[in-house]
């Protein structure tokens, strides 16, 4: 059993509905539980009737749930950053980053980097206080650029140390010895604060690809466009060394129908169930049936069984 485990798909499919079953059945068992939501739209709070924010909040015994607010990281992630620069650069050089940092705060990527950070920091620090950590991710495109961060980051971040230690080459040689250029790099703050965070990112990406601490639950309903998303998702993941086991088909209809309409539904419906038990066949595959009655904290227990 994953510790940690992120639920994904297309929007509209079900992944809050699913993601809360799981933590809920983790708490009921004694496991004491994180439920994360790093979708902006934080349907959980709805789901439970309960205030959640960027802090963590007690919804049941065992379980404990936050909703990332990617402005809020945002802010965070800029003032750290200008905190850091703050010890290091000169005032009237400090002056023009801060610019523009302000100006990074609105540019795009800003706040997934902040929302990576936010991930990192809960998977590393979080780690050894529960149980199980459960991700309520956001639509599937958004979710993947998450996923794959930790290497374009580690690649970026081993660039500019690299620029770095040549500008400080370059300004060594005219002054210095071998051994003063030497001693300049390894204490050069700057290269300090990026080798800290490559090595924070590096250990996060080290969670995300142990097929022992960590895996991603795919959901969908039998329907064209979420086949189609989840197939081009899934090898995304495959490429990123991500491990997968089981798929989640929600919302599948009842066998007897009555009216005609939903007889005509069914018989689409059994088409893509077919297309989904062929194309998927190396997972698990669990079908959820549509519930007549909305999901909420009192009647989630309905579906708990589906779950690990």
């Amino acid at each position: 059993m994953n510790k940690i485990i992120f639920f994904g798909g297309k929007g509209g499919v079900g992944k809050t509905t699913c993601s809360y079953a799981q933590a809920h059945k983790f708490s009921k068992l004694g496991f004491r539980t994180l439920l994360i939501s790093t979708d902006p739209a934080h349907s959980i709070s709805d789901l439970v009737s309960v205030k959640i924010g960027p802090k963590i909040v007690n919804i049941k015994d065992d379980l404990d749930c936050l909703e990332i607010d990617s402005n809020y990281e945002s802010k965070k992630y800029i003032q750290a950053i200008k905190k850091n620069l703050g010890n290091i650069l000169s005032p009237i050089i400090l002056e023009e980053i801060n610019r523009q940092l302000d100006i990074a705060y609105i540019s795009p990527g800003t706040q997934e980097a902040a929302l990576f950070d936010k991930m990192i920091e809960i998977i590393i620090d979080k780690n050894g206080e529960y149980d199980r950590i459960v991700f309520d991710t956001a639509p599937t495109g958004h979710t993947l650029r998450l996923m794959s961060l930790p290497e374009l980051l580690s690649s970026w971040i081993n660039s500019l140390i690299n620029n770095r230690k040549k500008a400080l080459k370059i300004r060594q040689m005219v002054r210095e010895d071998e051994r003063g250029n030497k001693n300049i790099i390894e204490n050069d703050p700057i290269i300090q604060t990026l080798i800290k965070r490559r090595e924070k990112i590096l250990k996060a990406r080290e969670i995300l690809i142990n097929k022992n601490m960590l895996e991603f639950i795919f959901v969908l309903n039998p329907e064209k466009l979420a086949i189609e998303e989840t197939k081009k998702a899934l090898s995304i993941l495959q490429r990123n060394k991500i491990k997968t086991n089981k798929i989640i088909v929600n919302r599948v209809l009842p066998n007897i129908i009555m009216d005609d309409f939903w007889r005509e539904k069914k018989i689409i419906e059994e088409r893509y169930l077919t297309e989904i038990g062929q194309v998927f066949k190396k997972y698990k595959i669990i079908k959820i049936p549509l519930q007549k009655i909305d999901m909420n904290s009192e009647n989630i227990d309905i579906l708990v069984d589906y779950f690990i």
